[in-house]
């Protein structure tokens, strides 16, 4: 008999797009068990090779069939040690999807049949936290009484953290923000990630031992050298790309005009759509426009269609990108739901001018249409302006989520720490030492831009180094 895939339940399109609560259910034990029993237990599984931290993905899926739940859970937190965030954020279907043997080979992003590796996993994950399971520590022999420093609690400084701590190092979590979680809080909307869960994760390295000390701006409040002075004999940075992108173009410094990280960080870290129950009020126009093809412009608009229905605004929502669905990088998923929700989608449009009334707020978008020309640097067919295309579109507010660069407060003033050309720190690839010995370095800050799961690739690495660099110290 032919398995078919299982689709966990989702809020109804028209209800869930006037609240921000969670889109996508967690698999019940039944699906959970129909899915797992969909997996081939190939010999030579390809899913764990795209896996960023190679989760033993074989061994959990046949866990589940056993219905051996503790033991899926631990053996992905073996590798993960964010399992229900993961199962939740990770574009699965350009990662573990993509390489399994039910998609075909070639494809971009993962088919249909592929095995809902990620659903699995969240219900793993999420059955973990429920039974509230912790993983026994195993300290490593050299590492009792080291201290490290970690510079920021998104996703490479939390991975860093348990990575270590799970090892016996003292860790302390420096973080410049009033809370924890970086672009995990401020940059993903709650109906994408619940913030329960963010909050279990961050517990879970708490009970193993993990400080954090919040407010503290490294770079600002304390140097690099500072910190070794303290007794860190190693140091973590985490940094990530908190500098916005912008486009260059007249009108861009209308009122109204948003960059998606300032959009979202009101929105998520603020709360400001629980407004007036917590006061940070967020301008929400009648017709938005978010520039950009990616999650972040995904998340973007999504959540400006939800503030408008929760303002009594009729949604009018669109998206401009300069390609076609084919190059958009967001993930498959995020778009479907885009679409059902009401946004709309204006490919192969190129900005051109912002245009404001007399009071400086923005009520126009020019654009220019475009064509698809040859392949860019990235594999993709680069966008060629129409000459003669220009179009008009009212709008009253824009977010732009073009990309984000480094976060240079800390590198700006530590001259040692050797960067290139777009800010990004320079690491050795094998360990992620940089240039000043005993600081190693991952995630954004290093690679430019990239998924959660990557981050965390690179602070596992990083961990690894940080390990041996302790013993050989010792």
């Amino acid at each position: 008999m032919k398995k078919e895939p299982q689709k966990p339940i989702e809020q109804e399109a028209a209800a869930r797009a006037g609240n921000f609560e969670e889109v996508v259910g967690v698999y019940n034990e039944s699906q959970a068990l129909l899915e797992a029993a969909r997996c081939l237990q190939c010999k030579d599984p390809a899913c764990i090779s795209g896996c960023p931290v190679s989760v033993n993905i074989k061994k959990f899926i046949f866990e589940v069939t056993a219905k051996d739940y503790a033991a899926a859970y631990f053996t992905i937190r073996e590798k993960n040690n964010f399992p229900s965030l993961c199962g939740r954020v990770c574009p699965a279907e350009y990662q573990c999807r993509r390489t399994c043997v039910l998609t075909k080979k070639g494809s971009p992003f993962a088919s249909d049949s592929a095995i809902n590796v990620h659903f699995l996993e969240r219900f793993a994950g999420d059955n973990g936290m429920k039974k509230n399971l912790v993983s026994a520590a195993t300290p490593e022999k050299g590492l009792s009484g080291a201290k490290v420093a970690v510079v920021g609690s998104g996703p490479a400084g939390l991975c860093c953290a348990g990575e270590l701590a799970r090892a016996g190092v003292k860790v302390t979590i420096f973080e410049g923000l009033h809370k924890t979680g970086g672009v995990l809080r401020y940059g993903i909307p709650p109906f994408r990630l619940p913030r329960d869960i963010l909050d279990f994760e961050i517990d879970y390295l708490k009970k193993m031992g993990v400080e954090f000390r919040l407010n503290a701006i490294v770079g600002k409040a304390v140097s690099l050298k500072e910190l070794s002075g303290q007794g860190y004999q190693a140091i973590f940075l985490g940094l990530g790309a908190g500098t916005p992108s912008f486009m260059k173009i007249p009108g861009e410094n209308l009122c109204n005009v948003y960059s998606a990280n300032e959009f979202l960080t009101r929105v998520n870290l603020m709360s400001a759509y629980k407004f007036p129950e917590f006061h940070t009020p967020v301008t929400i126009g009648k017709h938005v426009i978010v520039v950009g093809g990616g999650n972040t412009a995904m998340d973007s608009a999504r959540a400006a269609l939800r503030l408008q229905k929760m303002n009594g605004i009729d949604p009018d929502v669109s998206i401009f990108y300069r390609r076609t669905l084919v190059e958009m990088p967001a993930r498959r998923l995020e778009i479907e739901h885009a679409k059902e929700e009401g946004v709309q989608f204006k490919l192969l449009v190129k900005p051109q001018e912002f245009i404001g009334d007399a009071e400086g707020r923005v009520i126009k978008l020019r654009s220019l249409e475009c064509k698809l020309g040859e392949p860019d640097a990235s594999g993709r067919r680069s966008p060629v302006a129409i000459e003669g295309s220009d179009f008009e579109v009212a709008c009253d507010m824009c977010i732009i989520a073009i990309g984000l660069s480094a976060n240079k407060i800390l590198t700006a003033v530590t001259p040692e720490l050797v960067t290139d050309k777009y800010g990004d720190v320079r690491v050795d690839s094998k360990t992620m030492e940089t240039s000043v010995k005993g600081v190693f370095a991952g995630g954004d800050i290093v690679g430019g831009e990239g998924t959660v799961i990557e981050a965390m690739g690179m602070a596992k690495k990083a961990a690894s180094a940080i390990k041996e660099y302790l013993r050989v110290k010792s």
